[in-house]
């Protein structure tokens, strides 16, 4: 059940503010969608990949022979056939394409096979001979920071440490009546899409290489493996295949590298397609995170500073890990108003899996610490702690602890007031098992069940942040066929089911009154639209279609203007035609002032300028602007099995303007399904050695349909005054204050501190538990 709260109620039709159908829907739900999985050619050739099973280890030798001798086999290289450049990476150039003298991470790339079909690619794989010599693993974040652990890089196991100083800190703790410290823990979350790692390398005439791949970023993976393939980036061609899932795991190459490798060795196609087993190896996870809070506020209750320390776990190699932790420090003080704050984020290197982008982005983290540490405060004082989080919510022109005042809306205090105003799902249970913690496992009878309350608040910055010049480029055609006009949208945005086809297609509608639009496939002969990350896609790329559409919409009106004899001002698009402004009534067909001509547009699109923050205090004008979320989680736990259920998962969220309601519902939803995840039940393990336990998903539980609870949602549309009509970034926030919400209505249910998540039913079944 969705309540759009504030804001023009959404109407019928295609345009801007609509629920329009996808035009991947149908397809996707009935089987016929082709994914990167399904792509297929005549004549090519599987490709795997021969992985470390160390997690740390010198390579002595590699021995391909008896795999080059298998029937079927056509090729077996390492990082001696690489042709150009020996490593990549997102930030820094540090990962090897394949590991050269040493691996620094279980499933590290050592070799590729390339075989007539997938069994005699594994088959030679298992037959690659690597000698390694292992060594001791760095696998402890803490211990990655002593000056006497091995480094796995030059210099340190230190990727970048930010320090943020706002306000004084000594004057602050005079003044603070009430003092708290908390410990938290946040796992090693996998993006667990269901659309595992794969790619069609095709070589060409000109001897480059098309590659069609399911991506994030066509443009930064074409910036990293035209290098490493020795070959200009115009050689290089990316077009996006279907995309099952990313969320962050997309952003960082796999497939790339080593399938064109191979197809440009062989000039045949190659597909490679990881098993699930493989792609828990081959993308990156979200950083597992040691913090410590310190809240100071004064006996009513009033925050004064927070204190906080963070060490994220970047594993072995850079990968976003800088920009990850530093969206992890901006936001420990959460979506509060404190004058003074002290913080220090860390990111390290170790033998752990590698870790980068995930849905949320470092804020997921700071989120559970800082929405944590605040119901500790609220026992403390013996407060509410939704009074206590009202008593402090952040508002227009709060200055954050960068030092930078928030301009747009901040409604904090009205979403959790319509939280609170939300009735609370009844207590009674039925005798269905589905309404028992342990589900339909019928393992309690409703013995020792409690129910408990919490609520939680995430903030998180949306787009680029620290002085990037993030763009989007959109080509648009308007042009008639058969009579009909037609307008055709060419971006490189990436379509990973969050629905920025949908919306490019609705904004056609709305600026040029166009029904029949074409959406083409995204690839790299068109300018960079940016990553889908960050929550700015539908940002940047609207605001890059938007300003196509309204110089095609300024050409044709003036047109119109000269063939009409009327004022263009007096003019405008609507339903196919050319319509009297004031009257609406059809002054000529589009398809007569456009004729035989096809009109197009090119757009750049550019947010305004932020810039980097001061390396000694951490203070500057970082963001472009901020999106709020906001949970009530109502759990039931049955204290003695140590099993829960959430009952209830209750949202209200400011999306700024709603361009497509219902896609935007499914944002919400799925962002707090994964923060539900990250609650109870999604951890990576690994042991002390680097292994992972559980690659797969019979041992990586992610909630089904029986786990996800009613999600009654309420919509805010405050207008960003920045943004193309006045939209905000939605789909990361769900994951900020859905998981800290849950673990505080296990707290006020138990009355365990429950510092770590996720949450396993022996933390709460083992434990002494005290009724409050």
């Amino acid at each position: 059940m969705t309540t759009l709260v504030r804001g023009a109620q959404t109407r019928e039709g295609k345009g801007v503010g609509s629920s329009a159908l996808r035009p991947d829907g149908t397809l996707k739900v009935t089987g016929e969608f082709a994914y990167s999985s399904d792509l297929w050619l005549d004549g090519m050739v599987w490709a795997t990949t021969v992985r470390s099973p160390h997690a740390a280890a010198r390579i002595r030798s590699i021995d391909t022979s008896n795999a080059l001798a298998l029937t079927g086999v056509h090729a077996v290289l390492t990082h001696e056939d690489v042709p150009g450049a020996k490593t990549f990476g997102m930030k820094i150039a540090d990962q090897p394409v394949l590991a050269i003298d040493e691996v620094r991470y279980q499933g590290e790339p050592v070799a590729l096979v390339a075989a007539d079909d997938p069994e005699t690619a594994r088959r030679a794989a298992d037959l690659v001979l690597i000698d390694y010599e292992p060594l001791d693993p760095v696998t402890d974040s803490e211990r990655a920071l002593d000056p006497d652990t091995r480094c796995l890089h030059e210099g340190s196991n230190l990727v970048r440490h930010v320090k943020i100083r706002h306000g004084d800190m000594e004057q602050a703790r005079a003044r603070a009546e009430v003092v708290v410290v908390g410990d938290y823990e946040v796992g090693m979350q996998d993006p667990a899409f269901l659309g595992p790692e794969s790619g069609l390398a095709v070589p060409a005439p000109d001897g480059g290489v098309e590659l069609y791949v399911s991506s994030q970023w066509l443009h930064k993976d074409l910036e990293q493996l035209a290098p490493c393939l020795a070959l200009p980036p115009d050689k290089v061609r990316l077009t996006m295949a279907g995309v099952g899932g990313a969320f962050g795991g997309r952003e960082d190459l796999s497939v790339h590298v080593h399938a064109c490798m191979l197809a440009l060795r062989l000039g045949r196609p190659v597909k490679m397609m990881y098993n699930r087993y493989e792609s828990f190896f081959g993308h990156v996870h979200r950083h597992p995170a040691k913090m410590r809070f310190e809240h100071g506020a004064t006996r009513d209750g009033r925050l004064v500073y927070v204190k906080a320390r963070l060490i994220l776990d970047g594993g072995a190699y850079t990968s976003t890990s800088p920009v990850v932790i530093a969206n992890a420090a901006y936001f420990v003080a959460g979506a509060y108003e404190v004058q003074h704050a002290e913080i220090d984020g860390y990111a390290v290197y170790s033998n752990n899996p590698p870790c980068g982008a995930m849905r949320g982005f470092g804020a997921v983290q700071s989120a559970y610490g800082c929405e944590s540490n605040m119901d500790k405060l609220a026992r403390e004082l013996g407060m509410d702690p939704l009074e206590l989080r009202m008593k402090n919510a952040m508002t227009t022109g709060t200055v954050l602890p960068t030092g930078q005042p928030v301009d747009g809306p901040a409604p904090v205090r009205e979403l959790l007031e319509a939280l609170r105003a939300r009735p609370l799902p009844t207590t009674e249970h039925t005798g269905d098992p589905r309404t028992l913690p342990g589900g339909v496992g019928n393992t309690t009878r409703g013995e020792g069940i409690r129910r408990g309350v919490g609520y939680a608040v995430g903030v998180k910055a949306i787009g680029y942040s620290g002085g990037v010049d993030d763009i989007s480029t959109a080509r648009v055609t308007l042009s008639i066929t058969a009579g009909e006009p037609v307008v055709s949208i060419h971006t490189a945005a990436a379509e990973c089911g969050q629905g920025i086809t949908t919306v490019q297609s609705q904004i056609a509608t709305t600026e040029l009154g166009v029904t029949r639009v074409v959406v083409l496939p995204a690839d790299t002969q068109v300018g960079d639209a940016g990553s889908a990350s960050a929550s700015r896609m539908t940002w940047m790329s609207s605001g890059a279609v938007q300003g196509a559409c309204r110089r095609i919409a300024n050409d044709v009106l003036h047109r119109a203007a000269r063939v009409t004899g009327r004022d263009a001002a007096a003019l405008a698009l609507r339903d196919n035609a050319i319509v009297d402004s004031a009257t609406g009534a059809v002054v000529s067909s589009l398809a007569e002032v456009v004729g035989a001509d096809t009109v197009e547009h090119v757009y750049e699109y550019h947010h305004r300028r932020t810039e980097a923050i001061d390396p000694e205090r951490g203070q500057g004008n970082a963001h472009i602007a901020f999106a709020f979320c906001a949970h009530r989680a109502v759990v039931d736990v049955d204290v003695e099995l140590g099993l829960v259920r959430v009952v209830e998962l209750a949202v209200a969220q400011d999306v700024g303007k709603a361009m497509n309601p219902l896609a935007v519902e499914g944002q919400i939803e799925g962002g707090s399904a994964q923060g539900l995840g990250l609650a109870l039940m999604e951890e990576i393990q690994v042991d002390e050695r680097g292994r992972v336990r559980n690659p797969s998903f019979t041992d990586y539980l992610i909630p089904t349909i029986l786990d996800v609870p009613p999600m009654p949602i309420s919509l805010f549309e405050f207008p960003h005054p920045d943004s193309p009509y006045g939209l905000n970034g939605v789909g990361e926030p769900p994951t900020l204050s859905s998981t800290p919400a849950i673990l505080n209505a296990l707290r006020d249910a138990t009355g365990l501190a429950l510092p770590r998540c996720p949450v396993r039913p022996d933390d709460i079944a083992s434990m002494s538990v005290s009724v409050h």
